[in-house]
């Protein structure tokens, strides 16, 4: 809330880099519907793949962590949840899901926050779904065993008044349009784990409510890669540039440009770059056995078998060579024959 105080980040410093990046991702967030269009089964490997390292990441970033074989079961809900961690982590699914479904028709308020919080412990027993009811101090463990308190969160009993401030202040500034929804966003996700409105999944909690905003704000990045991966991968700089950043936070004194500079360089347009290079291999990986298949098919008699076409194609997989043959019967340049598991085919003379 101590973020959106009248004229706070009006007044933070913006600099160059910062607004360079600001740009680069209004580049990215416009080339989303191109690759949408152009390269929907390759986004498609993508979506499948984050939603499991989603789950992952975040959750092994607090400790929470289970084998990889269940996690994969469990975000395909082919098991049900041995423990606690897989419990949680069963919950972070289906709140990912959530988002990644119904985003447009979420409204973003403190009873949505609620929500989220009893759906990521709705497996597992506890107090999900309700602000703490004690203080919680954010502690930090040294190597050598000793503790210190890295940031005293608002008290509990200040804790719904605080998020129902958050919440009025961050919707004004988002409806009166002055401010960039990219330094709106992390300068929430900053006062959110300021007041850490809950006394266990605080951070999973930012996450995914990042993920919701950034779709809110048109940044469909999150949908195909995992975010929280991300932050796990620079966890020191996201540990770090929020503790610069919630310096002073209580007297309304602090710095967002640590943050906003890590949250948006660091997390957002690496994860744009990183979508699109991978698209694009992936992409040019499916061309290039696309086209052994055409060179093999050049090769094949007037009519041909499927298995002698994948004999001629090794590395090529069955889906691709059927997708290459219902292209080019699209096209009227080969009929089949006879379908089946022994497919027999034919180009025409259009070939």
């Amino acid at each position: 809330m101590n973020s959106f105080k009248p004229g706070f980040i009006e007044a933070q410093p913006i600099s160059p880099q910062l607004l360079r990046t600001i740009r680069l991702l209004g580049e990215h967030k416009g080339r989303q519907e191109m690759f949408q269009k152009q390269s929907p089964q390759v986004l498609k490997t993508l979506r499948e793949a984050s939603i499991i390292q989603s789950a992952e990441s975040s959750n092994r970033l607090e400790g929470v962590v289970a084998p990889l074989g269940r996690i994969r079961a469990l975000v395909s809900q082919k098991t049900t949840p041995r423990n606690r961690s897989e419990q949680e982590i069963a919950g972070y699914r289906d709140v990912l899901a959530t988002i990644h479904h119904h985003h447009e028709d979420i409204p973003f308020t403190p009873g949505l926050v609620l929500q989220f919080h009893r759906d990521l412990f709705k497996f597992a027993p506890g107090d999900g779904g309700r602000w703490k009811i004690a203080d919680n101090d954010i502690i930090e463990k040294m190597p050598d065993g000793s503790q210190f308190v890295r940031f005293k969160p608002l008290p509990a009993h200040r804790t719904p008044e605080a998020m129902n401030a958050l919440h009025d202040r961050f919707e004004a500034a988002w409806t009166a349009g002055q401010v960039d929804t990219l330094l709106l966003i992390p300068a929430y996700v900053l006062d959110f784990l300021c007041i850490h409105p809950f006394l266990d999944g605080n951070g999973r909690m930012a996450r995914l409510l990042t993920l919701l905003l950034l779709y809110r704000a048109g940044f469909e990045v999150g949908r195909y890669i995992s975010l929280e991966h991300v932050v796990e991968q620079h966890r020191e700089g996201y540990y770090d540039t929020l503790h610069q950043s919630s310096q002073g936070w209580h007297e309304g004194e602090h710095d967002l440009t640590p943050w906003w500079e890590y949250f948006l360089g660091v997390v957002l347009l690496s994860s744009y770059r990183e979508m699109e290079g991978r698209a694009g291999e992936l992409t040019s990986a499916r061309g290039a056995k696309q086209a052994a298949v055409l060179a093999a098919l050049d090769r094949m008699p007037g009519q041909f078998q499927v298995a002698a076409l994948e004999k001629a194609c090794p590395g090529v997989s069955h889906a691709t060579i059927r997708l290459v043959l219902a292209g080019l019967k699209k096209k009227g340049l080969v009929r089949c024959l006879n379908p089946g598991r022994d497919a027999v085919w034919a180009k025409t003379s259009n070939g």
